[in-house]
């Protein structure tokens, strides 16, 4: 099968790509980017390359007819953010029996309400972000129902791997978090700490594209969310990150509006939308219909880039953590 990747080169494709040439299935990425920018594999040499500026060729109306006469069976759009471009692309590639699988976000539900949240939950987004990831969930859907484009639309959580910064406990991606839990100094939350966050290893998400492609039957026409089996509050997280490099816990907390005022703006809009969101996600249907199975656990994925930072030099920590992988709790 031919495979259109859009946006190959990033946190996802850097481990769907190994995934899909080890299938047997013929690659093509599109990105502005010429090799996988956080995860290198030797697959990479088997795959066509196609440099492309989206934003501009879409300006231009050229991106959707460019990536129709790449004939692809299937197309795996990993960075399309507004509605409009996904308009763009399903006119150019109805009526080619093209099968597209969209990268959504579980921001489309807006705050978390009866929990674990399930794919028939009411949508209520909020932000540009949760609000055009939904409307492009529901034209891609309406297509798929009315007999166009089949399309299958994933939802991951917060992504995490090796090479970058995962979501901390405060809900924003700032080290210094980590550096105080890793001294065993106090480190203040907001509220009381209950709020929740719900990540996922960027090899799992990758899992669940591989299978939304394997079973098309089963998955066009469907959304899916993509997550670990369980979120974690801000409190646990914390307690967990601190046990993972041998110190105690020591939390403050702080409402709301007082805990902003300990942080700057960019980290605090950061948490805010973590926190008003507070998800908790259930990957049943994903489970039942297309075979997903998380490997990693929340934490395990996260210490899994804490460990590649400390590595790096990116962690200013005076003891290395214990190992970790998949099995973490």
């Amino acid at each position: 099968m031919r495979v259109v990747i859009i946006g190959g080169t990033g946190h996802i494709g850097g481990y769907l790509v190994p995934r899909l040439v080890g299938a047997g299935h013929e690659v093509v990425v599109m990105s502005r980017y010429g090799k996988p920018r956080y995860r290198q594999d030797a697959s990479w040499n088997a795959v066509r390359k196609e440099t492309v500026e989206r934003e501009s060729e879409e300006a231009a109306g050229t991106f959707g007819d460019r990536v129709a006469k790449l004939e692809a069976d299937a197309v795996i759009d990993l960075i399309c953010f507004e509605v409009g471009s996904a308009a763009q692309l399903l006119e150019a590639i109805r009526d080619r029996g093209t099968y597209l699988i969209h990268c959504g976000s579980i921001w489309v539900h807006g705050p978390s309400s009866v929990v674990p949240t399930a794919e028939d939950a009411p949508r209520r987004p909020f932000g540009h972000y949760g609000e055009a990831k939904a409307a492009i969930e529901e034209l891609l859907l309406e297509e798929s129902k009315a007999g166009g484009v089949p399309s299958a639309i994933l939802h991951p959580g917060h992504i995490v791997g090796p090479g970058w910064v995962p979501l901390n406990p405060a809900g924003n991606f700032e080290l210094s978090v980590y550096e105080r839990l890793a001294a065993g100094e106090e480190v203040v939350l907001p509220n009381i700490g209950l709020e929740t966050v719900h990540h996922v290893h960027a090899d799992d998400v990758a899992q669940a594209f591989a299978l939304a492609l394997e079973h098309k039957e089963a998955a066009a026409g469907e959304s899916f969310h993509v997550t670990s089996e369980r979120a974690i509050s801000l409190r646990g997280y914390a307690e967990a990150v601190a046990g993972f490099f041998g110190q105690p816990t020591r939390l403050g907390f702080l409402a709301w509006d007082d805990w902003r005022a300990t942080t700057s703006v960019e980290a605090a809009e950061s948490t805010w939308d973590h926190i008003a969101h507070s998800p908790s996600i259930s990957v049943e249907k994903a489970r039942r219909l297309i075979g997903y199975a998380p490997r990693y656990t929340s934490l395990a994925a996260v210490f899994e880039a804490l460990s590649w930072l400390v590595a790096a030099g990116e962690l200013a920590v005076s003891t290395f953590p214990r190992v970790a992988g998949p099995a973490a709790n």
